[in-house]
Protein backbone atom coordinates (compact mmCIF):
# COMPACT_ATOMS: atom_id res chain seq x y z
CA UNK A 1 0.00 0.00 0.00
CA UNK A 2 1.55 3.43 -0.84
CA UNK A 3 1.74 6.27 1.43
CA UNK A 4 -0.77 9.28 0.78
CA UNK A 5 2.01 12.09 -0.54
CA UNK A 6 2.76 15.14 1.58
CA UNK A 7 0.91 18.66 0.67
CA UNK A 8 3.54 20.86 -0.96
CA UNK A 9 4.77 23.93 1.00
CA UNK A 10 4.98 26.76 -1.45
CA UNK A 11 7.36 29.12 1.23
CA UNK A 12 9.43 25.50 1.58
CA UNK A 13 9.22 24.88 -2.32
CA UNK A 14 10.14 28.82 -3.02
CA UNK A 15 13.11 28.36 -0.60
CA UNK A 16 14.77 25.89 -1.96
CA UNK A 17 14.37 27.14 -5.88
CA UNK A 18 16.00 30.42 -4.29
CA UNK A 19 18.95 28.86 -2.70
CA UNK A 20 19.33 26.76 -5.87
CA UNK A 21 19.51 29.82 -7.85
CA UNK A 22 21.68 31.44 -5.48
CA UNK A 23 24.38 28.06 -5.83
CA UNK A 24 24.26 28.61 -9.49
CA UNK A 25 24.46 32.41 -9.43
CA UNK A 26 28.26 32.09 -7.09
CA UNK A 27 28.95 29.08 -9.77
CA UNK A 28 28.38 31.33 -12.92
CA UNK A 29 30.17 34.30 -11.20
CA UNK A 30 33.22 32.24 -10.88
CA UNK A 31 33.12 31.09 -14.24
CA UNK A 32 33.20 35.01 -15.24
CA UNK A 33 35.79 36.13 -13.01
CA UNK A 34 37.88 33.32 -14.64
CA UNK A 35 37.91 34.28 -18.24
CA UNK A 36 37.66 38.17 -16.90
CA UNK A 37 34.53 38.14 -19.20
CA UNK A 38 30.51 37.37 -18.41
CA UNK A 39 30.66 36.40 -22.45
CA UNK A 40 29.44 32.73 -22.69
CA UNK A 41 28.45 32.46 -19.24
CA UNK A 42 24.82 31.81 -18.19
CA UNK A 43 24.79 35.21 -14.98
CA UNK A 44 21.79 36.77 -17.10
CA UNK A 45 20.03 33.88 -16.16
CA UNK A 46 21.25 34.15 -12.26
CA UNK A 47 21.73 37.80 -11.33
CA UNK A 48 20.05 40.90 -12.49
CA UNK A 49 19.93 44.50 -11.25
CA UNK A 50 22.96 45.63 -8.86
CA UNK A 51 24.62 41.97 -8.76
CA UNK A 52 24.76 41.93 -12.18
CA UNK A 53 26.09 45.13 -13.46
CA UNK A 54 28.53 44.74 -10.42
CA UNK A 55 29.45 41.48 -12.28
CA UNK A 56 30.24 42.94 -15.54
CA UNK A 57 31.79 45.96 -14.45
CA UNK A 58 34.41 43.45 -12.11
CA UNK A 59 35.34 41.35 -15.43
CA UNK A 60 35.59 44.53 -17.63
CA UNK A 61 38.00 45.41 -14.91
CA UNK A 62 39.83 42.75 -14.63
CA UNK A 63 40.17 42.28 -17.96
CA UNK A 64 41.63 45.85 -18.14
CA UNK A 65 44.20 44.99 -15.46
CA UNK A 66 45.25 41.93 -16.95
CA UNK A 67 43.93 39.37 -13.86
CA UNK A 68 41.46 36.41 -13.49
CA UNK A 69 40.70 34.40 -10.88
CA UNK A 70 41.58 30.66 -10.11
CA UNK A 71 41.04 28.03 -7.94
CA UNK A 72 37.02 28.21 -6.29
CA UNK A 73 34.90 30.46 -4.01
CA UNK A 74 32.81 28.25 -1.61
CA UNK A 75 29.45 29.32 -0.69
CA UNK A 76 29.15 27.23 3.05
CA UNK A 77 25.54 27.31 4.94
CA UNK A 78 23.56 29.38 2.57
CA UNK A 79 20.19 30.42 4.85
CA UNK A 80 17.29 31.67 3.66
CA UNK A 81 16.74 34.76 6.38
CA UNK A 82 13.20 36.25 5.23
CA UNK A 83 10.69 35.08 2.51
CA UNK A 84 8.22 37.83 1.10
CA UNK A 85 6.60 35.24 -1.54
CA UNK A 86 3.22 36.74 -1.31
CA UNK A 87 4.57 40.15 -3.31
CA UNK A 88 4.14 41.11 -6.76
CA UNK A 89 7.90 40.11 -6.48
CA UNK A 90 8.57 37.44 -4.49
CA UNK A 91 12.11 37.83 -2.94
CA UNK A 92 14.09 36.54 -0.03
CA UNK A 93 17.13 37.43 1.64
CA UNK A 94 19.90 34.72 1.87
CA UNK A 95 22.65 35.06 4.15
CA UNK A 96 25.88 32.55 4.21
CA UNK A 97 29.58 32.58 4.55
CA UNK A 98 32.05 33.39 1.82
CA UNK A 99 34.97 31.40 1.26
CA UNK A 100 37.49 32.83 -0.97
CA UNK A 101 40.56 31.27 0.75
CA UNK A 102 41.16 29.43 -2.03
CA UNK A 103 40.07 31.79 -5.40
CA UNK A 104 43.24 33.72 -5.90
CA UNK A 105 43.58 36.96 -8.31
CA UNK A 106 46.31 36.01 -10.90
CA UNK A 107 48.26 37.28 -13.75
CA UNK A 108 46.66 36.25 -16.64
CA UNK A 109 50.23 35.96 -18.91
CA UNK A 110 52.42 35.42 -16.27
CA UNK A 111 50.35 33.28 -14.23
CA UNK A 112 52.11 34.52 -10.70
CA UNK A 113 49.60 35.11 -8.02
CA UNK A 114 48.72 38.48 -6.88
CA UNK A 115 50.16 39.80 -3.63
CA UNK A 116 47.05 40.13 -1.26
CA UNK A 117 46.97 41.88 2.18
CA UNK A 118 48.20 39.68 5.19
CA UNK A 119 44.88 40.56 7.11
CA UNK A 120 42.65 40.14 4.67
CA UNK A 121 39.33 38.20 6.10
CA UNK A 122 38.95 35.56 3.51
CA UNK A 123 35.77 33.62 5.33
CA UNK A 124 32.89 36.51 5.77
CA UNK A 125 29.25 36.56 5.78
CA UNK A 126 27.76 38.12 2.74
CA UNK A 127 24.29 38.39 2.35
CA UNK A 128 22.05 38.48 -0.98
CA UNK A 129 19.17 40.08 -2.22
CA UNK A 130 17.20 37.39 -4.90
CA UNK A 131 13.76 37.86 -6.52
CA UNK A 132 11.52 35.49 -8.54
CA UNK A 133 11.37 37.00 -11.67
CA UNK A 134 9.21 35.44 -14.79
CA UNK A 135 12.26 33.51 -15.75
CA UNK A 136 12.96 32.29 -12.54
CA UNK A 137 15.22 33.58 -8.95
CA UNK A 138 17.87 36.17 -9.60
CA UNK A 139 20.26 37.43 -7.15
CA UNK A 140 19.81 41.31 -7.20
CA UNK A 141 22.77 41.96 -4.58
CA UNK A 142 25.15 41.02 -2.88
CA UNK A 143 26.75 42.37 0.11
CA UNK A 144 29.66 41.14 2.01
CA UNK A 145 29.01 41.86 5.52
CA UNK A 146 31.59 44.24 6.56
CA UNK A 147 33.95 43.32 9.61
CA UNK A 148 31.62 39.66 10.31
CA UNK A 149 34.03 36.63 9.87
CA UNK A 150 32.75 33.01 10.07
Amino acid sequence: MSQPSKPVNPAETAKREALDAYARYWDELQLSYAKASTEGTDITKYAAGVALVQAEQDAKEMQKVGQVMTGSVRVGSPTVTRLDADREVPNAKISSCLDISRWDVVDRKTKKKAVMPSGRLTKYVIVGTIERWPDGWKVIKDEPQEGKPC
